[in-house]
């Protein structure tokens, strides 16, 4: 079940394609004409309205609030799933590196022991996944869970390919780290002794723009109801950081 070392290195072009099929979910156009409708029931596949507003309206209808605080309930639910992954995104980045993160190739010369890789092996996949999470709000019914399972299954692969591969390269040291920390839930208390390093934090923070960008838009623009609105931003500030890791140093940039 692990990731190739192809997949790994086209990690952000298979990201960007589940999130593009999430977004225009072409499936739910062949539902909307065909019988099998009207065996869909809940899932709602010919609906073209965000998950968001979907969610509102099955909390309103249940009875447990209405429609306007359920709407309020999901955004703020939105807003801290961005918020979380762009925390573990930024904090990773910071401590790990951006051209190790962002390399085109596993990396693995030392076990990394400092900032969040105390506390979780993987920060960076569970801040991704949260960043989608968040993310398949903003689609349709179907888009957002076929995003949030693919998305689910891609970040397994990786973590258990990246798992494998620094194992047997790194050998016990890195096998202590495992047994140490946890995979994808954080340990609020650390076993390992802290580790003096020296995070680059504004180097993460200008490439991990578009994590930044989902936050601001989950927790600002969501409350403007205007899907298109809030995709444009995220859109921009995507391309705002492609832009900054071009301009990045070679000895900074990676290759991915």
């Amino acid at each position: 079940m692990k990731a190739s070392a192809l997949e790994f290195r086209l990690r952000m072009w298979i990201q960007i394609v589940i999130l593009v099929l999430g977004f225009w979910a072409p499936w739910s156009f062949w539902a909307s004409w065909s019988f099998w409708t009207s065996w869909i029931g809940p899932l709602d596949l010919s609906r073209r309205y965000a998950t968001l507003a979907w969610l509102a309206l099955q909390l309103s209808r249940s009875g447990l609030a209405s429609f306007s605080v359920a709407t309020a309930a999901v955004i703020v639910c939105g807003a801290l799933a961005a918020l979380v992954g762009a925390v573990l995104r930024v904090w990773g980045v910071a401590f790990l590196g951006y051209g190790v993160v962002h390399h085109g190739q596993m990396q693995g010369d030392a076990v990394t022991v400092a900032g969040p890789y105390r506390h979780l092996r993987n920060p960076l996949y569970v801040g991704g996944w949260f960043l989608f999470l968040a993310l398949a709000l903003l689609m349709p019914p179907s888009g957002a869970l076929f995003t949030v399972v693919l998305a689910t299954i891609h970040f397994l692969r990786l973590i258990l390919g990246e798992e494998a591969f620094l194992a047997e390269k790194l050998g016990e040291p890195y096998r202590e780290y495992l047994r140490a920390v946890p995979r994808l839930v954080p340990r609020l208390r650390s076993s390992l002794p802290a580790v003096a390093a020296k995070p680059r934090w504004l180097i993460a923070l200008g490439t991990e723009l578009n994590p930044i960008g989902i936050f601001f838009t989950m927790a600002v623009l969501s409350w403007t109801y205007d899907n298109l609105l809030m995709i444009k931003a995220i859109l921009i500030s995507f391309g705002l950081s492609l832009i900054v890791r071009a301009l990045m140093p070679r000895g900074e940039a990676g290759t991915a």
